[in-house]
């Protein structure tokens, strides 16, 4: 034998590698599904801002030409002589108050308890005109005492039906929202709608009120030369020489204040009413709305995303393994796991399953009753008629109490194996 001849039956036989790694195909089909829910997902958020930023932004700011901004009447008070001055803190509202001056307060609901008192406290002494743009049911308890606020309704053109002089000036206005009820006498109640008023006007004094608005809209751009609504807004905020419109803040300072301090020097129980309205509101009412939407949007999207990554129990498929593994390699690493468990009853059964399929079809039963003591044990009486094996409690007795019992049952059904191999 040649040198060549030896080396050549020497080497080991060439198996042709397998590789793991996904071709790009693969790799496009599984990825395909989620680069067009991220599509869709960007499309979609793209829509929603370019469909809201006609408006959303800027509502009710004197300084914003947006449909819903104020801008506009803002610069016809300009032009009547009146000063139009924004403020964003409680500290500058309040300082800016006084008799010549109507202050507008243009989000009175995400104001917390401690700086509603505050508010209420200094309108009543500055001897002006306070105007509230729909004050809901938590916050009319303490910037209106007396006054209820009920469920919202439609914004529409309603007729005035009072005596106030600014509403029978205007006529009929875009009103609605909130409505209003009082026990006070000399409340003027205006463009009723259910039995409740859209605009409610309660007198403090001889020279101040307060003015409770059910709905912004008459004071929104797109809605002021509507009806008569460019009339009452000039009344309403044009009665004194200076306008002090309030855009509350989240940043602002005063909405820290006053939480612990019990407002014990205050010398009545509106204090308390303060503290207890301040954790009425909780945190999810000084939360913008678009990201209430937006959080919302994202669970959603989670949830959708969870559903098609789910796991979807179907039929089994064959897949080709990446690698081969010699069976004696499974059956050593699944003894060790049996072991380092203590599970006798798992290994004692695998060898019965195990023996029963290989002596069934040296008995003459079929594979499908292998498994079936009343199939199987009378075939294997009948093939080892002599006495001295237990069939039963071999292939279907309890499991094995410790190792050496399991290791006997081993050597038992080897046995009773061999011997109906040879009968």
């Amino acid at each position: 034998m040649s040198a060549s001849t030896a080396s050549t039956k020497a080497a080991p036989p060439s198996t042709a590698p397998t590789s793991v790694s996904r071709t790009p195909d693969q790799v496009w089909r599984r990825a395909r599904g989620l680069l067009l829910a991220l599509l869709l997902l960007v499309i979609g958020g793209v829509a929603f801002a370019a469909f809201r930023s006609g408006g959303a932004h800027g509502r009710l700011d004197p300084r914003s030409a947006d449909p819903h901004g104020s801008r506009a009447v803002a610069e016809l008070l300009k032009d009547r002589g009146v000063s139009v001055d924004v403020v964003t803190t409680l500290d500058q509202a309040t300082a800016a108050s006084g008799p010549d001056t109507t202050l507008l307060v243009a989000g009175p609901n995400v104001l917390t308890g401690h700086q509603q008192y505050v508010l209420r406290q200094a309108a009543a002494e500055s001897r002006g005109r306070t105007v509230h743009v729909a004050p809901g049911p938590r916050s009319i308890g303490l910037l209106a005492p007396g006054a209820e606020a009920e469920a919202p309704r439609a914004v529409q053109p309603r007729p005035p039906h009072c005596d106030l002089p600014a509403a029978r000036s205007a006529g009929a206005a875009d009103t609605g929202g909130f409505g209003y009820t009082t026990d006070a006498r000399w409340a003027v109640a205006c463009y009723p709608g259910d039995g409740l008023a859209s605009l409610l006007v309660l007198p403090e004094h001889p020279s101040g009120d307060t003015v409770l608005l059910g709905a912004p809209d008459f004071l929104y751009n797109d809605r002021l030369d509507q009806q008569g609504n460019a009339s009452l807004a000039l009344q309403l905020l044009g009665s004194r020489p200076h306008l002090v419109w309030y855009l509350p803040s989240l940043s602002d300072p005063s909405a820290m204040e006053g939480r612990n301090s019990g407002q014990d020097d205050t010398g009545d129980d509106s204090a308390d009413r303060a503290d207890s309205t301040s954790g009425e509101s909780g945190f999810l009412a000084l939360i913008p709305s678009g990201w209430l939407w937006g959080t919302l949007q994202l669970a959603l999207a989670a949830v959708l995303a969870a559903v098609w990554r789910a796991r979807r129990l179907g039929p089994l498929v064959t897949e080709r393994l990446p690698v081969a593994i010699r069976a004696s390699e499974s059956v050593e690493g699944r003894a060790r796991l049996y072991r380092r468990t203590d599970a006798r009853d798992h290994a004692a059964t695998a060898l019965r399953s195990a023996t029963r399929s290989r002596i069934a079809p040296l008995v003459g039963v079929p594979s499908h009753d292998a498994q079936s003591p009343e199939v199987l044990l009378p075939a294997v009486h009948a093939r080892l008629p002599e006495p001295g094996h237990d069939a039963g409690a071999l292939l279907f007795g309890p499991a094995p109490a410790d190792d050496t019992a399991l290791v006997l049952l081993t050597d038992q059904l080897d046995a009773l194996e061999r011997e109906i191999r040879t009968s």
